[in-house]
């Protein structure tokens, strides 16, 4: 057990980040990628780590540990006893990826010494991948005693796994091991309708309700051997992910009716039903693990994390399917979690529950004051109430507002304290979003924010959704018959108004909801409490602030570029409030969106 900080790092291979654990507490957490703007960015946390050592006030020398999140080297045997299988299939992309493997990434004890500078009897340990996961699910938790379920692609060897958290630790269970994985199943698909490998697999999320599951049963014959307690075989002929390169090919197309979606191309009939298929799959795969986890057991708890976990339809099926009375789910569920977990783990002192995910900078009104006048930026300070009623009654009036309050949130939800803000009542402002301010597709749905003890009124929700991971159906009472029989399909049904909140009333009548109660930054709770006063509506949109392909936004400076290179009317930075129509003209020298990768 470590008495003193322990510092907890993943980095390498997707989405770096670092945790810094002290005192039985979660001090700081945050991914490289806020520092950097790079999006998922791997490599090596190093201003994350500077961070998450300048919160908590201490310097690298103060460390009793630091903890990377997996066993890098039984990854690479997993690795090269894959490509020695293929052999000499796969042998072109082995031999790109061995030269990172041998200079560093291999000896990671050593690489992580060495990148942090730290002391020779500092201590530096490697933990399984799947153990940092269960470890980021259990002990940050609200549970004393619950199961736990990781899924992901794969980490070592390991793709799903079964763990007993107890008032003692964390057990082992059981374990269905790489290539047969349910996060690579739902990549393939990922990648055959056209979007990125790691990063696109909630855009086929949200294109699930546009489709039928018309593929799912072929899905089930030729793909997927699926047994009773959810453990499953892939029919490993469809897939190329082994060889290193691509995740699916010409049998895959065969199987599917034509070649894949290209990136950007026309999405049609086939894609929308694809994605409704391999959803309907992903959930009752996790709806046999779950009761398989319940078996193994005897818990009536359940913790979730690991990349699978951020698919909130499949959470919120999980959820009404009360296999378990209690369900947690790690914000940062993917790698970047695997940090905090890390660091939890080698701590080996449970921690407060996690109450919020605000772990990440925040900056204080005379920082904010700062940014302001060094750049001269018309702007008005106000006490809270006069800010909390101008943002109201903007909302009400239709107008789109950035919203900068208190610690950045850690993992990939805005919850309030990076947030782009709209009226849910507002039939137009999803495709003002997308189209004008987040510069993406049409289809793609916005969140609800309510205030907890008001969601039971609006969505058919019988827990909290704090972290924005549950998808629950919009309430009979408020839903809108359609005006006339829907005969639409596909992306023509996003124009059939649904409830009273359509801004966040996906196609299904459905919502991923956060509830927003004692846990949120407090300040987003106060707004809502104030919009509610003036409309009756206590649900406001909430998207991450940032545009397409760029992270959420971390600094002062940041927001106010978002801000100006989009069509956000006003600007809520701490107290201080700042109207588009006030600004002077922002120029840049290229267009920003020339030089930003498609995500």
């Amino acid at each position: 057990m470590a008495e003193r900080p322990v510092l907890g790092i993943s980095a390498f291979f997707h989405d770096s980040a670092a945790a810094l654990v002290a005192g039985g507490e979660i001090v700081a957490a945050a991914q490289e990628e806020r520092f950097t703007r790079r999006k998922h960015d791997p490599s090596f946390p190093h201003h994350a780590v500077e961070y998450c050592l300048r919160e908590a006030g201490i310097s690298v020398g103060d460390l009793g540990a630091v903890a990377f999140y997996e066993d890098s080297a039984l990854k690479f045997r997993r690795i090269a006893a894959t490509y020695a299988g293929l052999a000499p299939l796969g042998f072109s992309s082995f031999r790109e990826s061995l030269p990172p493997w041998l200079a560093w990434k291999l000896r990671m004890k050593r690489t992580v010494r060495r990148e942090l500078g730290l002391a020779p009897g500092q201590r530096v340990v490697t933990l399984r991948h799947h153990e940092s996961h269960a470890a980021s699910a259990f002990y940050p938790s609200p549970f004393e005693s619950a199961a736990v379920l990781c899924l992901d692609g794969v980490g070592e060897w390991a793709t799903t796994s079964f763990w007993h958290g107890t008032p003692e630790g964390l057990r082992p269970l059981a374990e269905l091991r790489f290539p047969h994985s349910l996060g690579l199943l739902y990549s393939a698909f990922t990648y055959f309708c056209g979007f990125k490998v790691d990063s696109g697999e909630y855009k086929l999320m949200g294109l699930a309700p546009y489709g039928k599951p018309r593929y799912a049963e072929l899905i089930r014959r030729e793909l997927l051997d699926l047994k009773p307690d959810g453990s499953f075989r892939l029919n490993l002929r469809y897939f190329e992910f082994l060889h290193g390169r691509v995740m699916t090919g010409a049998a895959f197309e065969r199987l599917f009716g034509g070649p894949r979606r290209t990136p950007e191309g026309s999405l049609t009939e086939r894609e929308f039903d694809l994605a409704a298929s391999v959803q309907e799959v992903t959930e009752e795969v996790v709806l046999r693990l779950a009761r398989t986890a319940r078996a193994l057991t005897g818990e009536s708890r359940l913790c979730l994390a690991g990349g699978v976990a951020l698919n909130c339809v499949a959470n919120g099926k999980l959820a009404r399917a009360q296999i378990f009375d209690h369900l947690w789910v790690q914000p940062a569920a993917g790698d970047a979690g695997g940090a905090l977990g890390a660091a939890l783990a080698t701590a080996g002192a449970r921690p407060a529950t996690m109450r919020g995910a605000r772990l990440g900078p925040s900056y204080s009104d005379a920082e904010i004051s700062a940014f302001l006048d060094h750049h001269g930026l018309p702007h008005q300070r106000l006490d809270e109430r006069a800010l909390l009623d101008r943002v109201a009654g903007a909302l009400e009036d239709g107008k789109v507002v950035g919203w900068f309050q208190g610690r950045l949130e850690f993992g990939p939800r805005a919850l309030g304290a990076r947030s782009i803000l709209g009226d849910a009542r507002n039939e137009h402002m999803q495709s003002t979003m997308n189209l004008k301010i987040k510069f993406r597709e049409s289809f793609r749905p916005f969140a609800p924010a309510v205030l907890a003890e008001d969601a039971k009124d609006w969505f058919e929700l019988d827990q909290e959704s704090p972290y924005m991971l549950l998808v629950a159906d919009v309430s009979p009472g408020q839903r809108v018959p359609p005006a006339e029989p829907e005969t639409a399909t596909g992306l023509a049904l996003l124009h059939q108004r649904r409830s009273t909140i359509p801004a966040v009333t996906h196609v299904d009548s459905s919502a991923r909801i956060q509830t927003v109660g004692a846990e949120a930054e407090p300040r987003y709770r106060r707004l809502l409490e104030v919009f509610k006063e003036r409309t009756g509506c206590p649900v406001l949109v909430n998207t991450s602030f940032n545009v397409r392909g760029e992270p959420i936004v971390n600094t002062p400076a940041e927001a106010y570029t978002c801000f100006m290179r989009t069509d956000i009317d006003l600007l809520a930075l701490g107290g201080f409030l700042l109207d588009k129509a006030e600004q002077p003209a922002f120029t840049e020298e290229t267009d920003w969106r020339d030089h930003i990768p498609l995500d």
